[in-house]
């Protein structure tokens, strides 16, 4: 189940989010794993565009993952995603594959197969079926169409259960300047670099290294703060593609336009990981971990992320156990140096429950309960360092979690 807002489900949660000039995306059924929803996206963009893209650093990459950053520095124009096979473990195999599927848009689009990028999510150590791609990529080209965001949404989902979009507008030299993102992502969530598949576009106007730049410090903050299962992907990756449509003049580094952009695109991001997190597999509760008072930003995530990715941890939020003593262990074991436990100071929303090196004196086992059974907990861990702080997205795990991916494959 997902994790929702008050007042929202899986049907409300998608925006309507408007076309952005210049960027076209087409879906398709190719059947690669299922013939219920469309498992092909093709996205276009014009000759001004600019496009960064980040990847997994998970040293099995997938083959699309080696041919994408192989062609990201030749101005790409097409962006090819399919869902159902992740087309990594598959050796010099996987290659070729994910190699012919960039020839055959080129040849489909008049391009050059070095500008289009493949993206792949799904089953790993399987054969792309690069047949049933090449017979539905004509359709997906047909399709092609500037407000065809959900569709592109709900083509790239494997274990997801909703389609996930956020879009963003801001005002750059009075010209509006829109920023739309979707992602997918449920399990095998636990980003190096970025996450799950994520494709984020705007009209603005850019050059592509001021764009990697923005792209490199949004997923910073975002995609690499969640964890479902804290396990890394072989096929992450997240794009950031900038048409150059808009009548906006162009982004320059150290302006306030452009950190006025670089804020929008992080705050799209964010709301993307968090749909993420909230659709974690068997989630049925959304942590937030914030780490206070730390010495340095990396020190605070790092103890955030230890205890994101703490099966015990999560266990015990899935059975509503305020057991912190887990929290404690956790924190413990991040790997900050000289520690005083006398001053790290632990809470569940805004019950204290460790200071002092031990149980808080105020503590009430009522109080922690009354807390963990909320759908939505915030954990804050205070260090008495410094003035560093981060926050970390995960969820619980819950049976549905074992049986979700003991199933995977079935």
């Amino acid at each position: 189940m997902a994790v929702f807002p008050t007042g929202l489900d899986e049907n409300s949660i998608f925006p309507a989010l408007p076309g952005i000039a210049g960027i076209a995306l087409g879906t398709a059924c190719a059947g690669i794993k299922q013939t219920l929803r469309d498992d092909i996206l093709l996205v276009s963009m014009p000759a001004t565009a600019s496009c960064a893209a980040v990847f997994t650093q998970n040293a099995f990459c997938a083959a699309p993952v080696v041919v994408a950053k192989e062609h990201l520095p030749h101005a790409p124009r097409w962006l090819l995603v399919n869902s159902g096979n992740a087309n990594a473990g598959t050796g010099k195999q996987g290659l070729t594959d994910a190699q012919f599927c960039c020839a055959e848009v080129a040849k489909l689009t008049g391009s050059e197969a070095r500008q289009v990028l493949p993206f792949s999510t799904g089953v790993i150590g399987q054969a792309l079926p690069v047949a049933k791609i090449a017979a539905a990529l004509p359709v997906a080209c047909a399709n092609l169409n500037e407000d065809h965001w959900q569709q592109a949404a709900r083509a790239i989902m494997t274990t997801d259960t909703f389609a996930k979009g956020v879009s963003k507008q801001i005002s750059i030299a009075g010209h509006s300047v829109t920023i739309n993102g979707i992602a997918k992502g449920a399990g095998m969530i636990h980003p190096d670099m970025a996450t799950l598949l994520a494709f984020v576009a705007t009209d603005a106007v850019i050059g592509q290294a001021l764009l990697q730049d923005c792209l490199a410090a949004a997923v910073g903050q975002s995609f690499n703060r969640i964890s479902v299962d804290g396990d890394t992907s072989t096929n992450d990756a997240c794009v950031l593609m900038a048409s150059g449509c808009s009548s906006a003049p162009e982004l320059m580094a150290d302006s306030e336009h452009y950190r006025c952009f670089a804020e929008a695109v992080q705050a799209v991001m964010k709301q993307l990981a968090e749909l993420i997190v909230r659709d974690g597999e068997g989630a049925t509760k959304l942590i937030r971990i914030a780490v206070e008072e730390a010495l340095t930003d990396d020190e605070a995530a790092r103890v955030g992320k230890t205890i994101a990715h703490s099966p015990l941890v999560k266990t015990a939020f899935f059975a509503s156990d305020p057991n912190w003593g887990r929290i404690l262990a956790a924190v413990g074991r991040a790997g900050v140096a000289d520690m005083d436990l006398g001053s790290v100071k632990l809470y569940l929303d805004d019950v204290c429950i460790v200071e002092n090196g031990g149980c808080a004196a105020a503590y009430s086992e009522a109080a922690g309960q009354r807390v963990m059974d909320q759908a939505e907990i915030t954990i804050t861990v205070k260090l008495g360092r410094g003035d560093a702080s981060q926050q970390v997205l995960t969820c619980d795990f819950s049976y549905d979690y074992v049986k979700i991916n003991a199933e995977y494959r079935t």
